[in-house]
């Protein structure tokens, strides 16, 4: 049932005002808030709070504010304003950690196989640069390590394609675009909440033309977003791992509650 507790109300107001400065704005918005990688020129502490009210178009702020309401109103009735402000942010904000502890390990990694492609280079390990780090553009890199395998000794090639790393390993510390946003780290928090506390409730999630029990849907959608997270396909900019890091944080925050003897309606 559509509902607007208070704290979910509030929340709702603050992405629907900060969307609208985006939309009025741009790109001045999101360097500020949008959540950059550690080594990148636009990262500030700060963005592991703003970053969860900030989403990247109309489509990705309609899903998650339907999911606080029709999910977050149900949190908030049994604990409370304050504990569920508490619950959202701590969800957000690790979700946000976790990922950037993810990010990291994949920066470190890229340039771990940019400088072994300057020290072997070939067209194989030009290929699998861009489809390990950049699988958008994988298909664009086929040409050129193929002319790479068909010219291994050619020099000129080897630096053409090993600038086009270089290029593309800089963009992730300077290109205002890196930045991760959207309130799903958050949101991914409390519908394992949902799932923890009402596991037999009854959800109805379009497509799905059937209702499905709480657990069984959150057990199914935790497995598609590592799985999604372990193998990227071209084209999928979603932070599957904020996801499954909003997951976790919920989890050892209702364990620790639950041991602190927490009760829940």
């Amino acid at each position: 049932m559509f509902r607007l507790t208070p704290t979910v109300r509030v929340l709702l107001i603050i992405n629907v005002l900060v969307f609208f400065l985006q939309t009025q704005f741009g790109a001045q918005v999101d360097v500020l808030g949008a959540l950059y990688p550690f080594s990148s020129i636009y990262f500030k502490p700060w963005q592991f709070v703003t970053y969860m009210f900030m989403h990247s178009g109309f489509g990705h702020l309609l899903s998650n504010m339907l999911g606080l309401v029709f999910i977050g109103a149900s949190l908030e009735d049994v604990w409370g304003p304050k504990r569920f402000l508490t619950f959202w942010l701590i969800c957000g904000i690790g979700a946000g950690v976790l990922y950037q502890g993810v990010r990291t390990y994949e920066i470190h990694q890229m340039n771990v196989d940019r400088i072994e492609f300057r020290e072997n280079p070939s067209g194989i390990a030009f290929v699998d640069f861009f489809s390990k780090h950049f699988p958008a553009y994988e298909q664009a890199a086929k040409s050129m390590g193929v002319s790479l395998d068909r010219n291994p000794g050619n020099a000129s090639m080897i630096d053409q394609a090993a600038d086009a790393i270089d290029d593309a390993y800089s963009s992730v510390q300077t290109s205002p675009n890196s930045g991760m946003l959207g309130a799903s780290g958050a949101l991914f928090g409390v519908l394992f909440a949902f799932g923890f506390l009402f596991p037999q409730s009854t959800l109805i999630i379009f497509p799905i033309p059937v209702p499905i029990k709480a657990w069984l849907f959150v057990f199914l959608y935790t497995a598609y977003e590592l799985y999604a997270g372990l193998h990227q396909t071209p084209g999928d900019n979603v932070a599957h791992f904020a996801h499954l890091g909003g997951m976790l944080i919920g989890f050892i925050v209702l364990k620790i509650w639950q041991r602190n003897g927490t009760h829940y309606g």
